[in-house]
């Protein structure tokens, strides 16, 4: 027959140990709650030492308020405290603690020793606690305004939850999540953290720091750049929402989530789970976000008494609080979903050694491998070629006729072009092709009498026996605009550009291209307008001329210009008309200067006949022409001579440089379609220019021939490594 139990009371030591085992799980557990003790105490400065993740020693130090030494005594008893004196103080409580039990709890568990001084105390007071009680009468000694606690042997009594705990360095992580918590949250306090014996600390934070500053500290840069800052306070419902979440440029593998509940460190599953399905829709799959949350919620709605250590709390119409700062986060979120920024970096060939440094290096290894006969492995081959060229370099030297037709005469006035001018503007053209020149000094325009008036030519200007003439420019301002090109440029990346192999267009504004074992993203832009920047500062005074087949009224292509959002024109600036024949005016007053320098010839009646020729066998997008006019007007320099010079090289590499919005013409796609609207519109339609074509054989030749890359083209990603061969063979080694 089995009996009944007998039940007994247990002993207090019994009763006050199970309840610090609830309280206190972990060290990162006694170290949020001295810290919060510290903040209650109004403390500016808090320092945390640690040794074997707490176990061993877990102090920290503040300079709050203190302890009086009438309260030394009852200190770390159970259910003393100064926050709370009625239950129905839980209501409207507004520190951290309120239980007592966080002092009491950790002296059961561990050596505690407390020194501590007031703010009008003549000397510190220390005593040493064990079990609630004091060992001995509290003795005085020095010591700084504020209080020192230190937690020694942690779960000395308790084995098995000190068997049951992780490794130091584990706890010792916990410990520095907790610490940097609370950091960034209270950005008034300076935090420090750091192991016994060692002089770095693990967390630092200044008092004057702000809340994104701590979080650059902590979590890194590339957090901190991506920050949203949200606020948000419904009356309503009595909450009050600061914050800073990640935009949908940044995401992580695990969820960071800071969530503070009237300055108390929680969770909340329902919180995170919401959040984060807002963030679904803008992150890649299994990416989270960054969260921080300071929840301030009226403290009659919050109950903070439900979990042991606090971790969680309830509160009032918890799903509309929810509910509403979902709605918030997404209106942030749709507010920053405009673009995406991708960080990159640009590599450049071999950095400090040099190409010839390469060259001799090869030809050593070379002439000694032919006598070891040592073998050179896939890797460290070249696959390709500068020299070699494609096949279609040869099958489509010169663009068609139709195409150099159509750009000679692609104009915003609409004029109607005849077809015997195409014929003499394509003829121009293909001899122009043929007659180029390796020289930097490109030739003015001819003289001779047989030549068209509508033809484009590149052909050297000739004396009376017929030989062809360069003017050699002395001009101080255009010698130094030319010496600052040369002083600046890298020389890195001219070996690159020189010896590379055009691999293909990704797009107008981006080149593949090849060097050595190494590939590279290429910016066709930026690179095409400092190549037309060079060219008509080194070419100065000996351009040749593109004539159009109708010249264009200057005052329509002005009104075209302004007409346009790109001018920027407002009614505060006056009537078009007005504009536009103030340019015509200031044009036709440098027209000599124009036509003797940049080749551009304005006649009497204010008409625009020709524009240099900058590159063979290239031709500008002429949609631009408009705009072009209006800003040799309002943004040259016409005071300076050299700012003069300056400010018009800039405008015509602006013009003359490939743009992003072109369209790259597949050559047979353009074909089918010319074919099926030829019989239609035969004369309206405008079949598109081969820019594709263009960039391959004209403008990559061009920088491979002459260019000189600034030394800024290696830090504005202008030149992107993508691959290497090498790193390419380590990654199949691996596979």
């Amino acid at each position: 027959m089995v009996m009944a139990s007998v039940i007994r009371k247990l002993d207090e030591t019994v009763v006050n140990r199970i309840a610090a085992g609830e309280v206190i799980q972990r060290p990162a557990n006694a170290l949020k709650e001295m810290i919060e003790n510290c903040l209650d105490a109004k403390a500016t400065s808090i320092q945390v030492t640690v040794k074997s993740g707490g176990l061993k020693l877990l102090q920290i130090q503040d300079n709050g308020t203190g302890i009086r030494k009438e309260d030394m005594d009852i200190v770390c008893e159970r259910f003393t405290t100064s926050k709370l004196r009625e239950f129905e103080d839980l209501n409207s409580i507004a520190t951290y603690g309120f239980r007592g039990e966080a002092l009491a709890s950790i002296s059961h568990v561990a050596h505690v020793t407390i020194t501590t001084r007031t703010l009008d105390a003549k000397c510190a007071y220390k005593g040493g606690y064990l079990d609630g009680k004091l060992k001995a009468p509290v003795k005085p000694c020095a010591g700084n305004k504020g209080t020192q606690i230190s937690v020694e042997d942690l779960f000395y009594n308790v084995a098995t939850r000190r068997k049951a705990l992780k490794s130091p360095g584990e706890e010792h992580g916990k410990i520095v999540e907790v610490v940097s918590r609370y950091a960034i949250h209270n950005a008034g306090v300076a935090f420090t953290l750091k192991k016994q014996g060692e002089s770095t600390a693990d967390v630092r934070t200044p008092q004057n720091a702000t809340i994104v500053d701590n979080i650059r500290t902590v979590f890194g840069p590339s957090v901190a750049r991506e920050l949203i800052e949200v606020k948000h306070e419904n009356t309503k419902l009595s909450f009050k929402l600061d914050g800073q979440i990640s935009n949908a440029n940044y995401s992580v593998k695990k969820c960071i989530f800071l969530l503070f509940i009237n300055h108390r460190l929680v969770d909340s599953s329902s919180i995170r789970k919401a959040i984060e399905t807002v963030y679904a829709t803008y992150l890649p799959k299994n990416m989270h976000p960054f969260l921080y949350f300071s929840l301030e919620i009226s403290p009659n709605n919050v109950d903070v008494n439900v979990h042991p250590t606090k971790h969680e709390v309830h509160f009032l119409h918890e799903e509309a609080i929810i509910e509403d700062i979902q709605k918030c986060v997404e209106q942030k979120l749709l507010g920053s979903n405009a673009s995406r920024t991708y960080f990159t970096q640009a590599l450049l060939p071999g950095a400090p050694v040099s190409i010839s440094d390469i060259q001799k290096d090869t030809s050593e290894s070379a002439a000694s491998s032919s006598s070891n006969k040592d073998k050179v492995y896939a890797h460290q081959m070249v696959r390709t070629d500068d020299k070699i060229q494609k096949l279609d370099a040869f099958l489509h030297k010169v663009p068609q006729d139709s195409v150099m037709d159509t750009s000679v005469n692609r104009t915003e006035e609409k004029m109607d072009t005849s077809s015997g001018g195409k014929d003499e503007e394509a003829s121009g053209r293909a001899e122009q092709s043929t007659s180029s020149t390796e020289s930097r000094k490109r030739p003015l325009e001819s003289t001779s009498e047989d030549q068209s008036p509508s033809t484009s030519s590149s052909t050297p200007s000739s004396s009376k026996t017929g030989t062809p003439h360069y003017r050699d420019i002395k001009l101080t301002s255009i010698l130094t605009l030319q010496q600052e090109i040369e002083d600046n440029m890298h020389e890195g990346l001219r070996e690159l550009f020189k010896h590379h192999t055009f691999v293909g267009c990704v797009n107008a504004e981006h080149a593949v291209i090849q060097h050595q074992t190494k590939l590279y993203l290429v910016n066709t832009i930026k690179l095409s307008q400092e190549l037309f920047h060079q060219l008509a500062l080194f070419d100065f005074g000996n351009f040749g001329i593109m004539r159009l087949s109708n010249a264009a009224p200057i005052y329509e292509l002005a009104i075209l210009a302004l007409e346009s959002e790109e001018s920027g024109w407002s009614d505060s600036d006056g009537p078009k008309e007005q504009l536009a024949q103030y340019v015509v005016e200031l044009l036709q007053s440098k027209a000599e200067m124009l036509q003797d320098y940049f080749s551009l010839e304005i006649d009497k009646s204010g008409q625009l006949c020709t524009l240099p020729l900058l590159l063979d066998n290239f031709i500008p997008a002429l949609d631009g022409l408009p705009m072009f006019v209006l800003r040799l007007a309002t943004e040259v320099d016409w005071e300076d001579e050299r700012g003069c010079f300056s400010t018009l090289a800039k405008e015509c590499c602006r013009f003359y440089g490939i743009h992003k919005n072109l369209r790259l013409v597949d050559k047979k796609e353009d074909a089918n379609k010319s074919m099926d609207t030829d019989n239609e519109d035969k004369d309206t339609s405008m079949p598109d220019y081969d820019w594709r074509w263009t960039i391959e054989h004209v403008i990559y030749p061009a920088l491979k021939a002459q260019f000189l890359p600034p030394k800024a083209f290696a830090e504005n990603a202008s030149v992107l490594q993508v691959a290497n061969l090498p790193d390419l063979y380590k990654v199949f080694e691996r596979c």
